[in-house]
C-alpha cells in the first residue's frame, strides 16, 4: 500500500519531467518565433544596423562607423540562422520566461497562483524596456568603441559580429531588468522576506555592478552605469515593497 503525500512533494523524477515539459515548451516557442523571425528577417537587420550607420547595409561609409560586409559564401545564410535564432528567443520571452517561474515556484498554494500571472504580466513589460533601454545606448557604444580606430584607417566590420554584439546587448538589458520581478514574486509567495532582500544591499550593489561590467560586451562606463543604476533603483524598490508587503501581512495576521 503507498502511502499518500499529503504535502504534494515533487520526487527528483518528478522535477525532472517537469523540467522537459517546461523546456520543450519554451523550445516551441523559440521555434515558432524563428518561423516568424525568418520572413521579417530583413526588415529587423535594416532596424538593427540603424546604429551603427544610417541607411542601407556597407552602402556607405564614415569616419565614425566604417563599413558593414559579409564575409563567404555561406555567411548570409549562417547569418540569418544565428540572427532569427536570436531574435525568436527575443520574440519569445513571454513565453519562456512565464516556463521559468512556473519551474521556480511549482508547490504554490491555490490563492498564491494569481502571482504567476502577476509575475507574466510584470515581467514582460520590464523584459521589453530593459530591451530597449539597451538598444538605445547601442550607438553611444559603437561610437565609443569605434573611436579608437586611427584616422587613416577605414573599420570593416563583420556584419554577423556586429549583429550579435547588438543583440547580446538587448538580451543582457532585458534580463537584468527582470531581477525585481523575481524579487518581488519570491516575497509575495513567501519565499523571500522583505528585509532578507535588503539587508545585504552592499553586497547587491558590489554585485549588480561587477555584474554590469562583466556582462555588458562594450566595457565602456556610459553603458555599465546604464545598465547598474536601473538594476540598483529596481534592487531596493523591490526591497521596499517586500517589507511594505510584510507588515501588510502581519497586521491581517494579529487581527
Amino acid at each position: 500500500m503507498e502511502l499518500e503525500n499529503p504535502e504534494k512533494r515533487m520526487s527528483l523524477v518528478d522535477h525532472l519531467k517537469e523540467f522537459r515539459s517546461r523546456l520543450i515548451k519554451s523550445a516551441l516557442a523559440i521555434l515558432i518565433g524563428m518561423c516568424g523571425s525568418w520572413f521579417l528577417y530583413n526588415f529587423i537587420v535594416e532596424q538593427l544596423t540603424k546604429p551603427f550607420c544610417p541607411g542601407k547595409i556597407a552602402q556607405n561609409s564614415s569616419s565614425h562607423c566604417g563599413i558593414l560586409y559579409i564575409n563567404g559564401v555561406l555567411g548570409p545564410l549562417n547569418l540569418k540562422i544565428e540572427v532569427t535564432l536570436l531574435l525568436a528567443i527575443f520574440f519569445a520571452a513571454p513565453i519562456w520566461l512565464y516556463q521559468i517561474w512556473a519551474f521556480v515556484a511549482p508547490a504554490l498554494h491555490r490563492k498564491e497562483k494569481k502571482y504567476s500571472l502577476f509575475f507574466l504580466l510584470a515581467g514582460v513589460p520590464f523584459f521589453f524596456t530593459g530591451a530597449y533601454l539597451g538598444y538605445l545606448l547601442i550607438p553611444e557604444a559603437v561610437k565609443f568603441l569605434l573611436g579608437f580606430t586611427p584616422n587613416t584607417l577605414t573599420n570593416l566590420v563583420k556584419i554577423d559580429e556586429y549583429l550579435n554584439f547588438v543583440l547580446r546587448v538587448i538580451l543582457i538589458f532585458g534580463l537584468a531588468f527582470e531581477l525585481p520581478i523575481f524579487l518581488v514574486a519570491l516575497n509575495f509567495v513567501g519565499v523571500l522576506p522583505g528585509k532578507s532582500i535588503l539587508k545585504p544591499w552592499r553586497f547587491a550593489v558590489f554585485g549588480i555592478t561587477f555584474f554590469a561590467g562583466l556582462v555588458v560586451p562594450t566595457g565602456d562606463p556610459l553603458t555599465m552605469l546604464a545598465l547598474a543604476v536601473p538594476m540598483v533603483f529596481f534592487y531596493f524598490l523591490a526591497g521596499l515593497i517586500g517589507i511594505y508587503r510584510d507588515k501588510r501581512v502581519s497586521r491581517r495576521v494579529e487581527r
